[in-house]
C-alpha cells in the first residue's frame, strides 16, 4: 500500500536555500541511531536516506523533520507508523515527527514553535507543535525534547514539502467529484465518506478519494482504502503536515492538485473530505473557492444534530453548492432525524442508505436526497 502511495508521483528536488547559506552545518546523525527511531505517518515520503546531520542551530519551519525524544507520555502514547500500525510509546524513546500546526476543536489548538524547545506532540500521525489550548476532555499533550533537525550533507533541513507530489492543474474534463463536508470535527465526514465509497464500489464504479485537508494522520485514508476506494491520497502528500495556518491559495491549489491526481487513475468518481467543520477559517474559504465549486459535482453534508444540518445546508447554499444529501452523526437518532427531516423537507440519509449499491450512485448522480430515495 505505501509503495504504491508513493509510486503516484515522483519526488520534488529542494529548492536552493532551504535554510540559508550553509554547508555541512550540525553534527553527524549515525544511521543506527536513525533507523532505531520511531518514524511517523507524516514522513512516510521522505528518504530518510538524506539524514545525515542534525542542525540545531535554525528556527523550525512547517514540514521540517525533527528527531526528537519523548519526554513526558500525555495524550498520545502511540505514534502511527508510516504503514498504520499504531507504536506504544515509551519515556526515553526517540521519534521522527514534522513540525507543523493543528486545529482541532475537540483535540488540540497548536502553532509551530519559534525554537527546537520542549514542545508538543499534537497529533498521533506525527506532528510536532506548541499547545495554545485543549479541550477539556483532552489530557495534556505528550511532551518531546528535539534532539535537531534531521538534514542532508548540505546541512540543508529535509522538509516534507521536498518530497510532495508535482502539482497538476485540473484536466479539461473531469468525472463528477463529490466533496464530504460537515458541521465540524467529529460530525462523521469521515465515516460518510466511507460508506458513499463502499456503496459506489459494491455498484461496481472506480472510485478514487481523497482528503484534501486537514492533520497528518493516516486513520482516515486506511478508512477509505478499506471501504472500496482504488486510491487515496491527502494533503501529506503534497508535502504539508496539515493545512491549519496555510494561506488560502495554497490550500486552494493543494486541494485542485489532489482532484487532478485522483483524476489521474481514471475512476468513474471521485470523493474528496475537507476537514473541520464550515465556520473553521480554511474550510470555509476553500468551499467558497469559486475553482473547486465548479469542479465539485455536488456536496454530501454531515451534521451532528439537526440544528447544524439546517444551518449547514442553508450556509453551502448561500455559497452556490449543489447539496446531495445531509448524513452524519445525526442519523443515529431517530428523533434527531426526524427533526431535520422535518425542517429540510426530504430525508436525512443513514449509513446504511450510503453503503447501498443501488442507492450510493443515485445520491451522486441523481442530485438530491429525494429522489435518491424514491
Amino acid at each position: 500500500m505505501l509503495q504504491d502511495l508513493q509510486a503516484q508521483g515522483s519526488l520534488v528536488a529542494p529548492s536552493q536555500d532551504v535554510t540559508g547559506t550553509i554547508a555541512r552545518k550540525g553534527r553527524a546523525l549515525h544511521e543506527d541511531r536513525r533507523m532505531a527511531a520511531k518514524r511517523a505517518f507524516t514522513t512516510r515520503r521522505v528518504d530518510l536516506d538524506l539524514a545525515t546531520r542534525l542542525r540545531s542551530d535554525v528556527r523550525p519551519r512547517a514540514g521540517d523533520l525533527v528527531l526528537a525524544r519523548v519526554a513526558q507520555l500525555g495524550q498520545h502514547q502511540k505514534l502511527e507508523s508510516p504503514h498504520g500500525r499504531r507504536a506504544q510509546l515509551y519515556v526515553g524513546d526517540e521519534i521522527i515527527v514534522a513540525y507543523g500546526e493543528r486545529y482541532a476543536p475537540d483535540q488540540f489548538e497548536a502553532v509551530v514553535p519559534q525554537d527546537l524547545s520542549a514542545c508538543d506532540l499534537v497529533a498521533g500521525g506525527g506532528v510536532a507543535g506548541l499547545v495554545l489550548s485543549r479541550h477539556a476532555k483532552m489530557r495534556s499533550a505528550t511532551r518531546i525534547e528535539p534532539v535537531g533537525l534531521l538534514a542532508d550533507d548540505d546541512g540543508k533541513v529535509l522538509n516534507l514539502g521536498w518530497f510532495g507530489l508535482p502539482r497538476l492543474t485540473l484536466p479539461p474534463v473531469l468525472p463528477p467529484v463529490v466533496a464530504v463536508v460537515g458541521t465540524s470535527m467529529n460530525a462523521g465526514k469521515t465515516t460518510a465518506a466511507a460508506g458513499l465509497i463502499h456503496g459506489l464500489s459494491r455498484a461496481g464504479l472506480n472510485v478514487a478519494a481523497s482528503k484534501v485537508t486537514g492533520t497528518g494522520s493516516g486513520g482516515d485514508l486506511w478508512t477509505m482504502l478499506d471501504a472500496g476506494a482504488r486510491s487515496v491520497l491527502d494533503f501529506t502528500d503534497h508535502g504539508h503536515t496539515s493545512t491549519a495556518g496555510l494561506t488560502l491559495d495554497r490550500i486552494e491549489s493543494v486541494a485542485l492538485s489532489l482532484v487532478a491526481h485522483s483524476a489521474a487513475s481514471n475512476p468513474d468518481i471521485i470523493v474528496i473530505e475537507v476537514a473541520d467543520g464550515l465556520l473553521q477559517r480554511e474550510t470555509g474559504a476553500l468551499l467558497k473557492c469559486g475553482r473547486l465549486r465548479e469542479a465539485l459535482h455536488g456536496v454530501l453534508f454531515a451534521a451532528g444534530d439537526a440544528m447544524g444540518a439546517v444551518a449547514g445546508h442553508d450556509w453551502l447554499v448561500r455559497a452556490g453548492h449543489r447539496v446531495l444529501g445531509v448524513s452524519g452523526l445525526l442519523s443515529a437518532s431517530p428523533l434527531a432525524v426526524r427533526e431535520a427531516e422535518a425542517a429540510l423537507g426530504w430525508p436525512v440519509l443513514s449509513l446504511a442508505d450510503l453503503r447501498d449499491p443501488l442507492t450510493a450512485p443515485k445520491i451522486c448522480f441523481a442530485g438530491d436526497a429525494k429522489s435518491c430515495l424514491a
